[in-house]
């Protein structure tokens, strides 16, 4: 597992209300909890007050709320960019009960975020290996440009990380879902990849590190 190896994930091209598209979106949220990874971005961002917040790559809206939600973060401005907009109204409902004004951007990523006005704090969970690395350094150059703490959490590529995500059918993951985790893996992140993409800029401290036991951790902040 030298090198990553970048495939298609079986959910990027479902219909979003497809029944195992769905599926396949419950079953993240358990893998994201097996996972530990609102916990992971949690620990990165605490001890910040943003006043405006993007989500990059931010499905169906649950893992930005459980995040604001940890980080008793409230009258937050948030942008959910996804290309598709699968946020549902009670998730919505949620961000409102925290007085957080909440914007959703069906848009790719690679056009969409320069529509978006610079935000304090850009995050990204199990977003970042579905690119090739000319596309990964151009979107972190433009991230770079519109935050100034920018905290993503990926796939772990190892031989650990691989033997988990062939076993996901014993939690009852659908088809979509297993196929998927192999391919996150095999397309993740180790020792200073996303470092070695991101823009050569001073003025910047970036933190890159295994996490948790399948995660890869990628924080860049602003001195």
């Amino acid at each position: 597992m030298n090198t990553r190896a970048i495939e298609p994930e079986w959910l990027d091209t479902l219909p979003a209300e497809e029944p195992r598209a769905v599926r396949s979106r419950a079953d993240l949220r358990r893998v994201n909890s097996f996972m530990n990874n609102v916990g992971i971005v949690t620990g990165a961002l605490r001890g910040l007050a943003p006043e405006t917040v993007l989500d990059l790559g931010a499905g169906d809206g649950s893992f930005a709320m459980r995040v604001f939600r940890r980080l008793g973060w409230q009258n937050v401005d948030c942008v959910l960019l996804d290309r598709s907009s699968v946020v549902s109204e009670t998730i919505r409902d949620q961000f409102r009960s925290m007085h957080c004004r909440l914007a959703v951007l069906p848009r790719d990523a690679l056009q969409g975020l320069e529509e978006v006005p610079a935000c304090d704090v850009i995050f990204a969970n199990l977003f970042l290996h579905h690119f090739k690395s000319d596309a990964l350094r151009a979107l972190l150059h433009v991230i770079a440009i519109r935050c100034r703490t920018f905290v993503a959490c990926e796939p772990r590529r190892d031989p650990l990380g691989l033997c988990a995500s062939k076993l996901l059918w014993l939690i009852g993951c659908n088809r979509v879902t297993c196929h998927d985790a192999v391919a996150s893996v095999r397309a993740g992140f180790r020792d200073r990849e996303l470092t070695d993409l991101w823009p050569i800029t001073a003025g910047w401290r970036i933190q890159e590190r295994a996490a948790g036991v399948f995660s890869h951790l990628f924080i860049a902040q602003r001195r």
